[in-house]
């Protein structure tokens, strides 16, 4: 690979400082712009319109090149999921649900995880770094290559992109909030912001910025609704407990009827899925503008959980219904690659403890 850096995560600015670098004018930078991410270009010699000085001066300077692919793999029912090897060796999984002639792309946003959900696999693998905003968009621009989603227009293949793949968003908040502007971009990637969601375990701090920042859908990993279960389940709960987060959800200004919060909530065969445990969530939810996607639980390597019996997922979905609150189960899709929900895991080597990053903010969370 390459060692120049990529030209893929440049923010507006910084694209425009870069072509006034080698002495060209502004609109020189929106050509280049648009041949990244509505051509997909991943050569500059292929931009029609930009002249050969300015071609050679960017080829000098920045490379287009996406992530390599260390695994490519393809579930019996579509699903796509890539292992990505970014420039210093690091990997990370992106996954693509197809839904008919669209479909979701699963992105990660670090290396690893630093918080340990114990029903989770990514969970148990250090985290090793933050994703840069230009490895984020990477994972867009992979898939929309390997689906040939290029040029881009109103009927692309990835219609929606989740932030629910490997690490905690709100604790990369920096690079993932660059990787949103250049998605919802309307000269750019185009996504419309209905079509982008940010899901957190629960970084209350950050779902107020996150709020404040960009207007795009929240979801909640959940998965418990009494804290001594939360805090075995999703631990940051014991920095910021159930009431805490719901007080955030309340508040966030993209809530609404027709924008609802998703709570996401894992089915644990006699752990949280019971009855009560259903008319008790119904109740925490009252006042949000909520939906409840029920999951399944995706088995993985070592892991000591099993997933609640089907009839127990759907009594729990019509206490909820009953209940006034939207709660479909989803299908599990992927589950024969590793590539449903939980299941995500890079298989790159671990880097030794004293390299591993520290997430210290918000709150003093650490690995």
């Amino acid at each position: 690979m390459s060692s120049l850096p990529s030209l893929i995560g440049l923010t507006k600015d910084q694209l425009y400082t870069a072509v006034a670098d080698v002495g060209e004018k502004p609109f020189r930078a929106k050509q280049l712009w648009h041949w990244v991410y509505c051509h997909g270009a991943k050569e500059f010699d292929a931009m029609q319109n930009v002249s050969k000085v300015l071609s050679e001066a960017m080829k000098e300077r920045y490379t287009l090149q996406r992530p390599g692919k260390t695994l490519h793999q393809i579930s019996s029912d579509g699903t796509q999921k890539w292992l990505l090897k970014f420039t210093d060796g690091n990997e990370a999984e992106t996954v693509f649900i197809p839904e008919g002639e669209r479909g979701t792309l699963c992105i990660s946003s670090q290396v690893g995880c630093t918080l340990t959900c114990s029903f989770c696999h990514t969970g148990t693998q250090p985290l090793v770094r933050n994703l840069t905003a230009a490895e984020i968009i990477a994972q867009v621009m992979v898939a929309r290559d390997t689906l040939g989603d290029w040029p881009s227009g109103d009927k692309k293949m990835v219609s929606n992109i989740v932030f629910m793949g490997m690490g905690e968003p709100l604790l990369n908040m920096d690079n993932v909030i660059e990787a949103i502007h250049i998605m919802l971009d309307a000269d750019g990637l185009a996504f419309s912001s209905r079509r982008v969601t940010v899901s957190t375990s629960g970084v209350v701090p950050m779902i107020y910025e996150l709020g404040k920042t960009v207007k795009v859908n929240l979801a909640i990993s959940l998965h418990a609704v009494r804290d001594d279960l939360r805090d075995v389940l999703v631990p940051i709960n014991k920095r910021y407990p159930i009431a805490e987060l719901l007080e955030a959800c309340r508040q966030y200004p993209r809530a609404t009827n027709a924008r609802r919060i998703m709570f996401e909530y894992v089915m644990l065969k006699g752990i949280n899925d019971s009855n009560a445990d259903a008319q008790e969530l119904a109740r925490l939810l009252q006042g949000i503008p909520a939906k409840v996607n029920l999951i399944p639980f995706n088995p993985w390597p070592g892991s000591h959980y099993e997933c609640s019996d089907w009839d127990r997922i759907e009594q729990f979905s019509d206490r909820m219904f009953d209940a006034g609150i939207s709660a479909p189960v989803r299908r599990p899709r992927g589950r024969d690659i590793l590539a449903a929900c939980g299941q995500l895991k890079s298989e790159s080597q671990k880097q030794r403890k004293s390299q591993l990053v520290q997430i210290t903010e918000p709150g003093n969370i650490a690995a």
